[in-house]
């Protein structure tokens, strides 16, 4: 049986940036564009009416923006994946996405790029993030920032946590979701988010996705 490729819906309220975009998807068999508008509202009403597997979203757009619409998903819960489109890099934008629940984050500036890979990366239950953001989150956590997550004590840190820890601290390193982690590791959520809050504990981490943040910057080491 021929697998279906992934339904797309694309969101962006530039012409020439959804054509882009979409010259690059269709270069590809596994994956579809199936609907463009140029607007949030009318993203809504689509993803109400024929929900894609994946919808891309310009977090900037008229009408309703990517994070209204966004909040709407969820608070339907509509059988969808998120992917965010944005030029802003700042730390407040990425944590208020994430929060919300996106599946990924691209920056315009490599959308074309970088948007195979985030397609490829949440439909296997991972999270996106630009590579470009990765390293501007990890210099924001560095040591000389005022936003400063513990990282100075992080080896002795790191040495504390324990075999299973470990293992689902290099699975968030990876991007994965606590329910892709649930399934690869054959335990409830529940007891992953457990894990998660234990090592936030022993970490010295707070506030939203700093979890994540020490992951990636951490990665080598773990």
């Amino acid at each position: 049986m021929t697998k279906q490729p992934v339904t797309i819906l694309l969101a962006d309220d530039h012409p020439v940036v959804r054509s882009g975009i979409r010259y690059t998807i269709d270069t590809r068999p596994d994956y579809r564009v199936v609907h463009e508008v140029g607007d949030g509202r009318a993203a809504l009403q689509f993803i109400r009416r024929s929900p894609p597997d994946v919808a891309i979203l310009d977090i900037e757009m008229p009408e309703l923006d990517g994070f209204g619409v966004a909040e709407k998903v969820y608070h339907e819960d509509l059988p969808v994946r998120l992917i965010f489109m944005t030029m802003h890099s700042d730390e407040d934008t990425f944590n208020k996405a994430m929060d919300l629940g996106i599946n990924g984050f691209v920056l315009k500036e490599n959308a074309t790029a970088d948007i195979v890979d985030a397609l490829t990366a949440v439909m296997q239950g991972k999270y996106y993030l630009s590579p470009s953001l990765s390293d501007y989150l990890i210099r924001r956590s560095s040591p000389q920032n005022r936003d400063r997550q513990a990282h100075s004590s992080s080896p002795n840190a790191i040495n504390d946590l324990t075999p299973s820890e470990l293992k689902i601290l290099r699975l968030i390193a990876d991007h994965k979701t606590t329910k892709s982690i649930a399934a690869e590791l054959f335990i409830s959520p529940k007891t992953v988010e457990k894990h998660r809050s234990n090592i936030c504990t022993k970490m010295d981490l707070h506030g939203a996705y700093a979890l994540l943040k020490f992951a990636i910057e951490n990665k080598k080491t773990l």
